[in-house]
């Protein structure tokens, strides 16, 4: 006796050995046994024979038109045997009944199981949506197989271009477009991004990381758009004073300048004037909406992506010859450079010009300032500011030394070609703005502090830096508090404390009353925003490090040992890891061979060459 019987889902055959009413011992026809249930059954027959009975049954299943059948038993349940004789309208072999079973039991979509050996045709809209849902499958399949191809040959597939930049920097790893690209880079034996790479999705490595940081922080584009005018700040009084900024030649957002006038009686007044752009930007405000969402400007070589629109930054920015509004800080000084009182004004102010770094560092000199021979129209207001910067240094630091000048690189980009200069911080002019921006947002942070106003102040304790609501000491500047407030044009800190400064000033209502939790907010959400933007400058500072180097075709560079095997360029801002350094001491000097350079990573792959006693003419 042979058995047609269900196990695990699967329609079987055997032959019985042995049979206990509620089981049965069953031989597969390739040897193995099995203890059925008899529950399990669902045909008994002593021919054929069983070897070859089930590919009989289901290559005779194959020529059953499944429609057709699901048509024969659309009226409801029914058994299989009782379908297998009304379609092949006599009683069915044991072979015919098996393919009939095998046919409803392998479509299920067709055919729902509602017992042992019964079927029930399933509802007509029911099919229809089961297989639509077949042949959207069936069609995917065929697009993946099309894309995979595509992309093993080198090819972008056209369906790529509009969804570029999700599977650049945020794919949905459950589309269909991601899993060919899984498949093609395992085939290629390759990253994702090697393989779009290869199809030429990336024709740019420097928009490549560029796109990445605005598709993360500014998906609606790097340039901010208004809904509405800027505002205008108001009748405001000119102050009689001429300002003068300090920046570099790239700089276009001026947030600070200064002004000495000499006082009757022999005193001197210094000025430190802060651009206002807190006049024209009140919470809520469209303006302040796209600077809340901004955060900070953010700088990177070759470019920066501003925190206002530039139609703000004009009308705010102090430039030279215009009458630029400001919050001024004014200091009346003795002979002897003590202080005699401070003022805070709400004004306009006459910048007479905007003095840059290329042009006067070679004129401010600490020689030069030390001779009283400083050759610039300005050097008696220089000269004077830098006495006052080196009494505010000795107030705040005492007797500590200088600390050691640390190296800055900056980057000139014109189109493909980057220069990298190198110069140490801390040369007169550095000191002077330093100092004076120091004791500018010191003094406006013990205003705040003193009416209770609301305010974010940046805290140092123990060496932690952080920003607070609360005021407290900055121990590394070595001032009681410190309120950021001289960069409203660029830092949304900035501007709230300038907002609250002039409300303040005015006698108006503050713009953040106590206990209003979007201070909170605000910092918590700058703190990130800021920490965000300082990493792409690092990155694209790291990516244009790279590219000097292959500009330079350097294949040798030297480098100081920071620790282990950490080094530090001499050239660049570039710090990088060499497993192939011997054991050397930290401040060794060392040459490297430079052997592969990877853009899409950042990455640079170094040797150790040789130590170096001497300093190379290069270096």
């Amino acid at each position: 006796m042979n058995v047609l019987y269900e196990e695990e889902g699967v329609l079987k055959a055997g032959t019985v050995l042995s049979d206990q009413n509620t089981s049965l011992q069953v031989e597969a026809p390739h040897g193995k046994r099995s203890k059925i249930k008899s529950s399990a059954v669902l045909l008994r027959f002593e021919a054929p024979p069983l070897a070859g009975f089930l590919p009989e049954a289901q290559k005779l299943a194959e020529e059953i038109d499944v429609d057709f059948l699901w048509e024969c038993c659309s009226g409801g349940e029914v058994a299989f045997d009782e379908l297998a004789r009304e379609y092949y309208g006599a009683t069915p072999h044991p072979v015919q009944a098996a393919a009939v079973a095998l046919r409803l039991h392998g479509a299920p979509m067709y055919f729902y199981k509602k017992g042992k050996g019964r079927y029930k045709a399933a509802p007509e809209e029911a099919l229809k949506a089961a297989l639509a849902s077949v042949e959207r499958k069936r069609r995917q399949a065929l697009r993946k197989e099309s894309y995979v191809a595509d992309l093993v040959a080198r090819r972008l597939p056209e369906d790529y271009r509009p969804v570029l930049g999700a599977l650049l920097y945020g794919p949905d790893k459950a589309s269909l477009e991601w899993k060919a690209l899984e498949e093609a880079s395992v085939a290629l034996k390759s990253t994702p991004i090697g393989v779009l790479e290869r199809a030429g999705a990336i024709p740019s490595t420097h928009d490549y990381h560029y796109n990445r940081f605005l598709y993360e922080h500014f998906p609606g584009g790097a340039e901010a758009q208004l809904t509405s005018d800027v505002p205008e700040p108001g009748d405001l009084p000119l102050a009689a004073v001429a300002a003068y900024s300090i920046d570099d030649a790239h700089t276009t957002e001026i947030d600070d300048a200064f002004s000495v006038t000499p006082l009757p009686g022999g005193n001197l007044r210094i000025g430190i004037h802060i651009a206002a752009p807190a006049l024209a930007i009140t919470p809520g405000t469209d303006l302040d909406t796209v600077a809340r969402e901004r955060l900070s400007t953010v700088y990177f070589p070759g470019g920066k992506i501003t925190m206002l629109p530039d139609a703000a930054v004009a009308r705010y920015t102090l430039a030279e010859r215009c009458e630029c509004p400001a919050l001024s800080l004014y200091t009346e000084l003795t002979p002897a450079l003590d202080i005699v009182g401070t003022e805070t004004r709400v004004e306009r102010v006459p910048v007479s010009g905007n003095l840059r770094h290329d042009s006067l560092e070679c004129a401010l000199t600490r020689e030069a300032l030390n001779a009283g021979e400083v050759a610039h129209a300005q050097a008696s207001e220089l000269q004077q500011l830098w006495s006052w910067s080196a009494r505010l240094e000795r107030s705040r630091c005492g007797d500590k030394p200088e600390p050691e000048q640390r190296a800055e690189y900056n980057f000139h980009v014109e189109g493909e070609h980057v220069t990298v200069t190198r110069r140490l911080r801390g040369n007169p002019l550095d000191k002077i703005v330093s100092e004076l921006m120091i004791y500018v947002n010191s003094t406006w942070g013990g205003m705040l502090a003193k009416h209770d106003v609301p305010a974010i102040y940046r805290v140092q304790g123990a060496g932690k830096v952080r920003m607070s609501t609360v005021p407290a000491a900055h121990e590394g500047l070595g001032v009681a508090q410190y309120a950021w407030a001289s960069s409203p044009l660029r830092r949304y800190i900035d501007l709230l404390n300038q907002a609250q400064l002039i409300a303040l000033v005015q006698g108006r209502p503050l713009p953040y009353p106590p206990a209003d939790e979007r201070v909170l907010g605000i910092l918590r959400d700058f703190e990130a925003a800021y920490e965000a933007y300082a990493e792409f400058q690092r990155s694209m500072e790291r990516y244009w490090s790279l590219r000097w180097l292959i500009q330079e075709k350097r294949s040798v560079v030297t480098a100081t040992v920071l620790r282990e095997n950490l080094l530090r360029l001499e050239e660049l801002p570039l710090v990088v890891r060499v497993p192939s350094l011997p054991s050397l001491p930290t401040g060794a000097r060392v040459a490297l061979s430079v052997d592969h350079i990877d853009l899409l990573d950042l990455a640079v792959h170094c040797e150790y060459r040789e130590r170096l006693d001497a300093p190379l003419a290069a270096a």
